[in-house]
């Protein structure tokens, strides 16, 4: 449950009004579509030494439908961008992420391959924490980006 809603909430966040979570749910969604594959063929997971899990290579269709769908939102969503996506898609987006690593047993694969999600996610946990705590923010920068806008 943690992953789940960790994933979900971390997409979310790298979400911005730019589409920044879009590319790289594509980059994660082509990840675990290997993986779902390979973790699902008995041959090739005992070839490659990776768990094998019953039923798993159905994830790759899913997975393969994240790919596309992420591809036609890149695709249709080119300068200038005419849709965002919002929270209703990424959170979507981050869960059924987070569900496919679940189901195929590659949590810490997820944390890998989506550094990006742990850094915005701990960025703002950061940033947060410290307007509570000390009434001023953690990146100094980002203050100085403020009073420039």
């Amino acid at each position: 449950m943690l992953v789940i809603v960790g994933c979900s909430d971390a997409v979310n966040l790298t979400d911005g009004l730019d589409g920044l979570a879009t590319g790289l749910v594509l980059i994660v969604s082509a990840t675990y579509l290997l993986f779902s594959y390979i973790s699902g063929n008995v041959r090739i997971s005992d070839y490659l030494q990776i768990t094998h899990v019953s039923g798993c290579g159905e994830l790759t269709v899913f997975c393969g439908a994240l790919l596309g769908a992420s591809m036609g939102f890149l695709w249709y969503n080119a300068y200038p961008a005419e849709v965002f996506m919002g929270d209703v898609g990424s959170l979507a987006l981050g869960g059924s992420l987070g569900t496919v690593a679940v189901i195929t047993k590659h949590e810490m694969l997820l944390a890998i391959v989506g550094g990006i999600f742990v850094v915005e996610a701990l960025s703002v946990i950061f940033q947060v924490g410290s307007f509570k705590l000390r009434e001023n923010g953690f990146f100094r920068w980002r203050r100085c980006i403020i009073i420039l806008n």
